[in-house]
């Protein structure tokens, strides 16, 4: 170990102490003065968004002279609208039951034990994540309502808002006298912060990656702190030959569209052979009016000429951009097969009008969230009703899907006994 990485650990094992500490507050605490912190905090990022826009505006210049432009700047650009957004985020979480304390069932034993589940907070959570700033906001808030302490170890990119999104937030948990190391941002951005927080497995009870595939390995493959693994999306949308094409249209413009840097945003267009000929040159040409990049197989391209050549590395990849690998399929077989191989588990998509062929697409397709006739943009923890979230699960053990207040939970064993001793 160099020094830096000697000096770097010292820093986590000290950020790993005082979330500890802050942890055993945290699960002490009521709810309505966990709610008070999320309000207050709210109050205080849209009071103090100029000094977040000016933090925001030092990473977007930093960004573009490293080169970094399109959808991934957009992932990173912080405006009054969205600062509005992470402020009624908090509020909408503030507003959630919440979970902790929850007893989840309660059996009485033939020798009188009385024998419950509870919903307990999980401890110290640690996440890495890449981009976005917004993402420091929603781990705070529902690390903070759950009982949780976090450590935030977010990217490069986004370090000059990030910290001073956590001053504000640390501001409001000061206001009501809450350890201020409920929520950390890990200053140092180098690859040995990550590293070291993957091996920090005496403070940390989970650690929870969000970003591309590249962090998600790296983290999977080296971490020794439980890890849930998040949101890689090569998601699809499959129009069917029973499909409604208007609906087919708006759903697949929205789905590549509405923000194409996100994991929720589709990545490949499979057409059934009956209808590519009516459906094809006409949804290419607006997605090519909106700057979308069209990459087809041999059928696309007869159809729609301008379409680059796809290669078999286009059906596995996750653009986070405006390219759309389009594939024309001869059935609902074909479909599902080509989900099976290429798709990553996050969010699929089926647009029919044939009740069977929906079914069987729920039935049979194996992710997080599966949809008939709806755009995969929709798998979003604000859109789900949980008020954010803190990742989108793609494994199955735990949690899945959206990752909200329920899944930062686990559970403990309540035993009420009267005088019972085992024989």
């Amino acid at each position: 170990m160099n020094q830096h990485e000697k000096k770097i650990m010292e820093e986590l094992i000290i950020k790993g102490k005082k979330a500890k500490e802050a942890a055993n507050y945290l699960m002490k605490v009521s709810s309505d003065r966990k709610n008070d912190v999320l309000i207050r905090s709210a109050e205080f990022l849209l009071e103090q968004k100029e000094k977040i826009l000016t933090a925001n505006k030092k990473d977007l210049l930093s960004a573009k002279e490293n080169g970094i432009g399109g959808a991934l700047l957009d992932r990173l650009t912080l405006n009054e609208s969205r600062i509005l957004s992470m402020a009624e985020g908090l509020q909408e979480i503030a507003s959630l039951n919440d979970p902790v304390g929850e007893v989840l069932s309660m059996n009485k034993r033939p020798n009188g034990l009385m024998i419950g589940k509870q919903r307990v907070p999980i401890g110290v959570i640690g996440i890495i994540y890449e981009s976005r700033p917004n993402v420091t906001v929603d781990a705070f808030g529902l690390c903070l309502k759950t009982g949780n302490a976090s450590i935030l170890r977010g990217g490069k990119e986004a370090i000059n808002s990030n910290l001073a999104i956590q001053k504000i937030l640390q501001q409001s948990l000061a206001y009501y006298e809450f350890p201020v190391e409920a929520v950390q941002v890990i200053e140092d951005t180098t690859r040995e912060s990550a590293i070291g927080l993957m091996k920090l497995n005496e403070y940390l009870d989970l650690l929870i990656p969000r970003g591309g595939a590249g962090l998600i390995k790296t983290v999977v493959e080296n971490s020794s702190v439980p890890v849930i693994e998040t949101g890689v999306g090569n998601c699809h949308i499959y129009v069917d030959n029973f499909a409604d094409l208007k609906k087919a249209v708006a759903i697949t413009i929205n789905a590549k569209t509405q923000r194409p840097g996100v994991c929720n945003a589709a990545e490949t267009l499979l057409v059934h052979s009956g209808i590519a000929g009516e459906f094809i040159p006409g949804i290419c040409r607006k997605l090519s009016d909106k700057n979308v990049e069209i990459r087809g197989d041999d059928t696309v391209a007869k159809y729609y000429p301008d379409a680059k050549q796809a290669t078999e590395e286009d059906w596995s990849t996750e653009y986070l951009d405006l390219i759309l690998a389009v594939k024309v399929v001869g059935s609902l077989d074909e479909a599902l097969n080509h989900i099976h191989i290429y798709g990553t588990k996050h969010s699929e998509a089926i647009i029919t009008e044939n009740y069977s062929h929906a079914q069987r697409f729920l039935n049979e397709i194996d992710a997080a969230a599966v949809y008939v006739n709806a755009s995969t943009r929709f798998t979003d923890g604000y859109e789900f009703g949980f008020g954010a979230e803190i990742g989108i699960s793609t494994q199955k053990l735990h949690a899945r899907g959206p990752m909200g207040l329920n899944e930062l939970t686990t559970s403990k064993y309540i035993i009420y006994g009267d005088g019972q001793i085992r024989v």
